[in-house]
């Protein structure tokens, strides 16, 4: 065979796969392996944005179609889009229209500390039901408790009750590390103190690039890659290190690596977007439109960050 007809063993992988593919005979995950790709990871919008326009559960599911985007992270707690009090009625309706859409109910944010918590059973049961597989805890702050050791063996008491009740339900909490002093985790580091004994399919991590920025802006990967045991869920949003949240593209995460250390890792879970600041710029109103338009723009940015990994 001369040099006009063969194939090197990429080309040949590569040619093939195509073909496979397109013939229904390849399974995805020999594609990926073969093509060295990322496989497409869904991204929910952190629903908390759209509350600020009193959107219902219709413009919700509504609004995240036009935006490009494949569902939300909602918030199910006091206040939030979804009452606690309510989910066994409202996270299915939620669920519905997002489905008319061809969306999906991908994430939870809740005020869970424990069981004891007000309706905690009901929503982790409505959200297996819905197959909602992750759910963001509530805070805790230092100045809760007199000592650091006192406040993580109450963390850890309270962690233990609701692992087992994770366990029976097959749903796994998360706990987003945050910036700002008080805030359990803030730091990081202290966060595999807390969950490291657990089983990481009931308790996990849910780690924010933009907050880290914030507060740890030289360290945030020496500590984040103390959490990959543990890490479940990427949550994003862009910030300028020492600085707040802003649009993304305008921040510092493109300064940074971590989308190619996600894929190092075979991220594979939801992505929560978090589009947290003033889109509509100067005092002016807040509106649909502004929210759809800066949800897009997020997202672009966003997805260019994924493939550029």
């Amino acid at each position: 065979m001369n040099a006009t007809t063969s194939f090197s063993r990429r080309e040949f992988l590569i040619k093939t796969s195509a073909v496979a593919v397109a013939s229904g005979t390849l399974p995805t995950a020999r594609l990926f392996a073969a093509s060295n790709a990322w496989p497409r990871l869904p991204i929910a919008s952190f629903s908390k944005v759209h509350q600020e326009l009193k959107l219902d559960f219709e413009e919700t599911a509504a609004v995240t179609a036009e935006a490009g985007l494949d569902g939300i992270d909602c918030p199910v707690r006091p206040a939030g889009q979804i009452l606690p009090e309510r989910a066994a009625e409202d996270m299915p309706r939620m669920a519905e229209a997002l489905k008319r859409h061809k969306l999906k109910l991908l994430l939870l944010t809740t005020a869970i500390t424990s069981p004891a918590t007000p309706h905690a059973e009901t929503v982790l049961r409505t959200a297996a039901k819905l197959g909602v597989k992750y759910y963001r805890l509530n805070w805790w702050h230092y100045k809760a408790a007199p000592s650091r050791e006192q406040l993580f063996r109450e963390i850890k008491a309270q962690l233990k009750d609701l692992a087992a009740m994770n366990k029976q339900l097959g749903v796994c909490a998360i706990y987003q590390n945050h910036s700002g002093g008080d805030y359990v985790g803030a730091k990081v580091n202290d966060l595999m103190e807390i969950v490291g004994e657990f089983d990481p399919r009931q308790i996990g991590i849910a780690f924010d690039i933009g907050h880290a920025l914030i507060e740890i802006p030289d360290t945030w990967r020496s500590e984040f890659e103390k959490l990959k045991s543990h890490f479940k869920v990427a949550y994003v949003k862009d910030a300028r290190r020492h600085g707040k949240s802003c649009a993304f593209g305008q921040g510092d995460i493109a300064t940074t690596d971590y989308f190619k250390l996600l894929k190092s890792w075979h991220y594979h879970a939801p992505i929560s977007m978090h589009t947290e600041y003033d889109y509509a710029g100067q005092g002016n109103p807040k509106t649909r439109a502004g929210l759809v338009e800066a949800m897009r723009r997020d997202l672009a940015v966003l997805k260019g960050w994924l493939q550029s990994t």
